[in-house]
């Protein structure tokens, strides 16, 4: 709050001047009409946003700091006014649509922020003094970057150490949170550590651990829950050699190596508990994954070393991973309860509505 109070001025200012306010020739009216096609730009962009729905509840510490994000890339377009103040309509409707969809992104995901610190049931309060504490912070920030600009501080510069200065603040906010239900963030953090360690994390350690934003150029393999059976089998041969492992089970679990990531389908009698029981044994069919992979490349690091040469698969399919899938059927068969019972103990609330399920169902292929 204090950081964003601060830019408001500098970005104001240059939005401003851009429309030639500090200038004779530009007319009240021509600055009212740009700015009401700004805000109107912005509040449809609000609308469009607010579509996301159900991910402000389960995956809010992401969203919030990727809605930050796009904060400051909004200012930065704001900015940008300045410099070309011919393009100042596209380029205000621009920085307005995206801090808005940032400003949908705050509102959705403080509440259920503020209500992880409400512990005797007194959300207005926190939620009261939560709100005084930002209204204070971002007046000094304003009061701060008042007296900062009558010097004339360079206003790139100035955008460059206070939008450090508000994600660093942001991704602090985020990561202070502690939360109590297992979202898939936390779930794979949780699954992970029970598997490496037979020990499922504490509310503060899964919440610390969990990752809050993770590079679009990063690439890592991803659990999906209620996939779609074309997502999850290259080919139908895949699909009968895998069956007969969860003929006692309301879903099954794959690894698709074309597109680098466990599928759990999800057959049409699955119940709440069925959910999580596939989504456990995705994560735990990752985990043999992500080993598998760590050890083939560590494999060809040696070979290369020795001037040796070790042939690998161009186009792996489905069936090549299924001594993967029958190892991890053996841990899941045993483990899940221990999991479940230490999650609890632990304070975790389990939901299948906080890993996100997708819809698609497979019909006819009912457990024995």
């Amino acid at each position: 709050h204090f950081f964003g109070g601060a830019m408001s001025v500098f970005t104001t200012r240059a939005l401003l001047n851009s429309v030639g306010v500090s200038q004779s020739r530009a007319t009240s009216g021509a600055v009212a009409i740009n700015w009401i096609l700004k805000d109107g730009a912005g509040r449809v962009g609000k609308m469009l946003f607010a579509r996301q729905g159900k991910k402000f509840d389960y995956d809010l510490k992401q969203l919030r700091f990727s809605g930050d994000l796009m904060m400051e890339l909004g200012a930065g377009i704001e900015l940008a006014t300045a410099a070309f103040p011919q393009l100042f309509l596209p380029l205000a409707c621009m920085a307005n649509v995206v801090k808005n969809v940032a400003a949908v992104t705050s509102t959705s995901t403080r509440t259920p922020i503020y209500k992880a610190y409400a512990k005797g049931e007194n959300i207005g309060d926190v939620t009261a003094k939560g709100e005084s504490v930002g209204n204070i912070a971002d007046l000094l920030g304003t009061g701060m970057s008042i007296l900062m600009s009558k010097r004339n501080p360079s206003l790139v510069a100035s955008f460059a150490v206070l939008s450090c200065g508000y994600l660093l603040s942001s991704y602090q906010e985020v990561r202070s949170v502690v939360l109590n239900t297992l979202n898939t963030a936390r779930f794979t953090v949780a699954v992970d550590s029970f598997i490496k360690t037979g020990h499922v994390p504490s509310l503060k350690e899964g919440n610390l651990e969990e990752t809050i934003f993770n590079p679009p150029w990063r690439h890592q393999p991803v659990a999906i829950v209620g996939s779609r059976f074309g997502e999850a089998f290259q080919e139908p041969a895949s699909f009968v050699a895998t069956r007969p492992l969860f003929e006692d089970e309301r879903y099954i679990v794959t690894y698709n190596p074309a597109k680098d990531k466990v599928y759990a389908l999800l057959k049409d009698q699955a119940k709440q508990d069925d959910i999580l029981k596939a989504a456990f044994h995705a994560h735990v069919l990752l985990h043999f994954i992500n080993a598998s992979h760590a050890n083939l490349k560590a494999r060809k690091r040696m070979n290369s070393d020795q001037g040796s040469y070790h042939y690998v698969n161009p186009n792996p399919l489905n069936m090549d991973f299924l001594a993967h899938i029958e190892e991890s059927c053996k841990i899941v068969t045993s483990s899940y309860g221990v999991f479940k019972r230490k999650a609890r103990e632990q304070g975790w609330i389990m939901s299948d509505s906080l890993l996100n399920p997708g819809r698609a169902r497979l019909c006819g292929v009912a457990p024995q």
